[in-house]
């Protein structure tokens, strides 16, 4: 059973209540607060900031007896009960205006992993003298430290700030006298400040009790799941650890579905490709791949793709390793090599179910590609994933994989080729001249179109003086046309078939490159995610 928990922001508190929250509140005869109160300090010690926090409450003053205690939902009345089981007081509810309670939240309960790190690092060893022998320290007292209520918020702020700056994932890296911390933010990590290196094996401790691994199990790799509750919202971490020379190795992927992007055109493509896409995703039959390295996307353009067919007329079945989100109404199979079901064999399980539409995590081998190849050719819509740079390259790669050439020609309609870039942030962006180590990077017909300079993020406290917020993607989409397919069951080379290509046809580069007259990124940022297109 997966563990399950709750962890709420303290510096940006979004109120679940309507805009008319003070009629609300006044209906219910309670008091309403909308300029800032003193706040006595013995009624704050009363609670600790997680609670305050996850209850959204925040204590005023002692009054008669009674505890006023002002509440973003004062409708909330599990909340006031709780809080008067933990303070022994009976609750007079009172309704504030929100700015005006995130300020004072923050003033009186703001607190940052960094800091409760540090106050946690106050008994540390020097490191000369610092026992690094992680095999040394016994289960029974990593379990104790780990269930330590200061650890255990230590852990949630870690999560609770990655998901605040809209991380992907959390790396605890631990070496020989450090412990380094750091967030991976729109593809880029970013280290963060270390937690004292005495706590390392409580850390990773208290990390694997939450998603369930074996806490004794030190010297081979483990996979985790937590879910947590994340204001209102579920946020699922898949959780891998490994280990290293100096302790286990900890990679915390978040999967927040609520920044999932699941349209083409808030991905980045612009209206012209993502109509020749929707023509491609709504054939009644054929095969659509989608291409490119880790981490470009690709899984995230389909979910997109499926989310636009998903009718409830019609059978979808997805294999994945691992689902990485949920999609309603779709029927989603995860990997499972350890009990024999691969891709391969649960696609030909899929195809007893009756599917109309079925979505391939990814084609690894000759087997998978095989079935999904003649699956095709028997009725159905394929979806796929494949690990090649540029569009192109994957009809080659299936006929790598034993593809008959005239299979591959008879049911591929088309490939989507992507990478993703940084965007840049909204709130600094401004045009500056180009400069000459970039400018000569650039093809002389790419420069003539950065006369009026480049666009560039200078940096603010919006996208903490990165420059960028948020990822865009960079696309190529080749439409399999009858003069490409007949040279696809030639078994004719990848620089053939791009010959073939029409001359409308828009490049990966050529994307990304108007992407950045457009100042939605950077030159470096095109540089950077299409070097190994170009070098093809």
């Amino acid at each position: 059973m997966e563990n399950e928990s709750s962890i709420t922001s303290v510096e940006s508190i979004e109120s679940p209540s309507a805009p008319d929250a003070k009629v609300d509140c006044e209906t219910m005869g309670l008091q309403w607060i909308d300029s800032s109160p003193e706040v006595e300090d013995n009624t704050i010690r009363l609670l600790d900031a997680e609670l305050a926090v996850r209850l959204r409450v925040l204590p005023i003053a002692i009054e008669q007896g009674r505890l006023l205690v002002a509440m973003l939902n004062p409708a909330d009345i599990e909340a006031s009960d709780e809080l008067a089981t933990v303070t022994q007081y009976p609750i007079t509810r009172c309704g504030m205006d929100k700015q005006i309670f995130s300020e004072l939240m923050r003033k009186h309960y703001g607190t940052t992993a960094a800091r409760m790190a540090e106050s946690l690092g106050g008994d540390a060893q020097d490191s000369d003298t610092l026992d690094h022998n992680v095999d040394a320290i016994e289960t029974d007292n990593i379990l104790v430290m780990a269930e330590q209520p200061t650890l255990i918020n230590l852990v949630n702020l870690l999560l609770l700030e990655a998901i605040q700056q809209r991380a992907s994932d959390v790396h605890i890296e631990p070496f020989e006298t450090e412990l380094k911390v750091k967030y991976r933010v729109d593809g880029v990590l970013v280290e963060q400040t270390p937690p004292p290196k005495h706590l390392q094996a409580a850390l990773t401790g208290r990390i694997k009790i939450m998603s369930s691994m074996n806490i004794a199990e030190r010297y081979v790799p483990q996979d985790g799941h937590i879910a947590l509750r994340f204001e209102g919202r579920k946020v699922d971490i898949r959780v891998s650890t490994v280990p290293t020379l100096y302790g286990e190795s900890v990679v915390m992927r978040i999967l927040d579905k609520s920044t999932l992007p699941l349209d083409l055109l808030s991905l980045g493509m612009d209206q012209e490709m993502q109509d020749k896409m929707d023509k491609l995703i709504e054939k009644p039959h054929g095969l659509v791949l989608v291409t490119g390295p880790t981490g470009s996307g690709k899984t995230t353009s389909l979910y997109a793709a499926l989310n636009k067919l998903y009718d409830p007329r019609k059978k979808i079945i997805t294999i994945e390793d691992p689902v990485e989100y949920e999609l309603n109404g779709i029927n989603q199979i995860p990997v499972n090599p350890k009990r024999g079901l691969t891709f391969a064999a649960g696609l030909r399980s899929i195809l007893r179910q009756d599917p109309d539409i079925v979505f391939v995590g990814e084609i690894r081998d000759g087997e998978t590609a095989d079935i999904s190849i003649r699956s095709a050719l028997t009725g159905h819509l394929i979806f796929s994933t494949i690990h090649t740079n540029d569009a192109v390259s994957s009809i080659g790669r299936l006929v790598d994989m034993g593809v008959e050439p005239y299979l591959v020609a008879s049911v591929l309609e088309g490939v989507l080729a992507q990478r993703l870039g940084r965007k840049i942030c909204k709130e600094c962006k401004q045009q500056v001249p180009i400069s000459n180590d970039l400018s000569h990077r650039l093809t002389p017909e790419e420069r003539t179109m950065f006369t009026a300079g480049m666009w560039i993020g200078k940096g603010c406290d919006k996208c903490n003086n990165s420059g960028f917020s948020g990822r865009v993607g960079f696309f190529e989409l080749v439409v399999i046309d009858p003069q490409v397919r007949s040279a696809i069951s030639d078994n004719r080379t990848a620089s053939d078939l791009t010959a073939l290509l029409p001359d409308a046809h828009v490049t990966m580069r050529a994307d990304a490159i108007k992407k950045a007259v457009n100042g939605i990124t950077t030159i470096g940022e095109v540089l950077r995610a299409t070097q190994d297109v170009d070098s093809e």
